[in-house]
């Protein structure tokens, strides 16, 4: 039942979260929509790299694949149990360019200019993947379709729905979120919630 933990599940929840069965919809803006990915999407990875890449649709889903299971964190409240992701790890996105030495941060770009920042460290951390797979079905539009990143260890703000590229920096970065109020970094067992706390 929503919001009741055991002695098993405790430690797995940060405090003032409740858990949850259910899988919450939140997002700012309008969910996009796609008739044909071969000539609506493509992923861009650029910045601080010595090479630019810019991958279709098809190009994309033929990488590497993996799964995951972790628990995710909303800002607003809610926690998500043994969630099994499907998707493109992270370390596979990463050899398709050569990243420079000053590198330190991420910006990750999403459909109608939404961004999410973090850490290179964070964005490289294992089990992180680019997701379009979510317990068995493929994401639903309001949950990312056709690809979101998956950043457990912070808030789930920062895992972007419908992602569209990396922009690797040397300086960090405010995301859209982060420039309405949001924490820089967003640790959901610190309650970093807002660029207050």
């Amino acid at each position: 039942m929503s919001g009741n933990m055991t002695e098993l599940t405790k430690d797995r929840v940060p405090p003032n979260q409740k858990v949850t069965t259910g899988f919450p919809v939140l997002h700012y803006g309008e969910v996009p929509e796609y008739t044909d990915l071969a000539a609506q999407w493509n992923f861009r990875i650029f910045g601080l790299v010595d090479e630019e890449v810019t991958l279709s649709y098809e190009q994309m889903m033929a990488l590497p694949k993996g799964s995951t299971t972790n628990d995710i964190h909303c800002v607003t409240g809610w926690s998500k149990l043994d969630n099994v992701w499907e998707g493109i790890p992270v370390e596979e996105i990463v050899k398709l360019v050569k990243i420079k030495p000053e590198v330190k941060y991420v910006l990750l770009h999403a459909e109608h200019g939404w961004t999410a920042n973090m850490p290179l460290s964070d964005f490289l951390t294992p089990g992180n993947l680019f997701a379009y797979r979510h317990n068995g079905e493929d994401l639903t539009p309001d949950h990312g379709w056709p690809l979101r990143f998956v950043v457990p260890h912070l808030y789930f703000w920062k895992s972007a729905k419908w992602v569209r590229g990396i922009e690797f920096l040397a300086k960090d970065k405010q995301g859209f979120w982060e420039k309405n109020g949001y924490h820089m970094y967003g640790d959901p067992w610190k309650e970093q919630r807002f660029a207050w706390d």
